[in-house]
């Protein structure tokens, strides 16, 4: 899905860009309210593992692949406004480092992978939620069909700036049929790595999950045949509940991130992916052009001069990882801090009689 140079006209892409830094920016604003202590270095965490599962192309049909787009799985950890931020960090990271995704394309990918993405599955999650029961499963459930449909909805925005910027003259039915129909398929692997993942988190730290806030229904107890409320627990020591499970989720989850991209990825599908696919069997590359940063060190996903393929893709990955973990927890934590410094004392203290 990450769209190259070329495949859209100059005036389009800088639409693109404006759109998306649009977003970016209302998105920078909306994650302040979003982000706390705790879950500003689970949204930097959040990003780099969206890095590491994106390296794990998986087979979806004969000779294509697709991987994670994130949209979903980040709207529903840590919040759509923060979430549009995670995609983000990660497609500049590819662009800039991996030469994967078109510099002059990114606000067409932020765009397509990163806002579409997340309005539509924070939109069709919580949808969902309102009609389910509030439960931890309803929330994996509802995380399942978010994801599974907001990879096609992507396909289809393609589609849509195709249509209206595309640098070839290709029938715009024939590229939405298969883009849409690839991804459906796609779209299912997104939902079982999303539904996986929200499960995982939810059952060892529910309540750091941004979609399963408020959703804990009241434990009631029956006395002389009648339910009533039971009383609420005793809180947690701060320092337990924003201590150690944090830092301990946190360490996980880096661990993880850091085996995909750096052993488990050399298993990916060598496929290509569902855009590349479509576009080479529709003719839509036939004025791709090369990438800006075809030269970096780090290049489709491998070290400059390390000749063993395992050796270079695992180093790559594990960089990469590291790279967009830092920026993003950097990010995030700049807009955590800038929240705290916008309370101002006439905001916090009480009112003098």
């Amino acid at each position: 899905m990450h769209v190259p140079d070329g495949f859209i006209n100059a005036p389009v892409s800088v639409a693109a860009g404006v759109a998306a830094a649009a977003a970016v920016a209302v998105s920078l604003r909306g994650a302040r309210r979003e982000l706390d202590e705790r879950t500003a270095p689970l949204a930097g965490l959040v990003a780099a593992f969206i890095f590491a599962v994106q390296m794990l192309n998986f087979p979806v049909a004969a000779g294509t692949s697709g991987h994670l787009l994130g949209g979903a799985l980040a709207a529903i950890l840590v919040g759509p406004y923060t979430g549009v931020l995670c995609v983000s960090v990660v497609l500049l990271m590819q662009g800039i480092l991996f030469a994967d995704g078109g510099l002059t394309a990114l606000g067409v990918n932020i765009t397509v992978m990163g806002v579409v993405t997340v309005v539509t599955a924070h939109l069709l999650f919580r949808g969902l939620l309102r009609v389910l029961p509030p439960t931890r499963r309803s929330v994996t459930a509802a995380g399942f069909v978010a994801a599974l449909l907001s990879v096609p909805a992507a396909a289809a925005a393609f589609t849509a700036v195709y249509a209206v910027g595309g640098t070839t003259d290709v029938p715009l039915g024939k590229v939405l049929t298969a883009m849409v129909g690839v991804h459906v398929l796609i779209g299912i692997g997104e939902a079982l790595i999303t539904a996986a993942t929200v499960g995982a988190v939810i059952a060892v730290r529910p309540d750091l999950v941004h979609g399963a806030r408020g959703l804990a229904a009241p434990l009631k107890l029956r006395v002389d045949g009648a339910l009533v409320d039971a009383p609420a627990a005793a809180p947690a020591p701060a320092a337990a509940s924003a201590g150690g499970s944090t830092k301990k989720l946190w360490a996980t989850g880096l661990v993880t991130a850091l085996v995909l991209a750096g052993f488990v990825s050399f298993y990916a599908s060598a496929n290509p992916d569902g855009l590349e696919k479509v576009a080479a069997d529709k003719g839509i590359d036939e004025k791709v052009e090369e990438h800006a940063a075809a030269g970096s060190p780090l290049a489709d996903y491998g070290v400059k001069d390390v000749d063993d393929a395992r050796l270079s893709g695992g180093l790559a990955g594990v960089i990469g990882v590291g790279v967009t973990v830092v920026a993003g927890t950097g990010i995030f934590w700049a807009v955590r801090r800038r929240k705290t410094d916008e309370l101002t004392p006439v905001s916090t203290s009480a009112p003098v009689a």
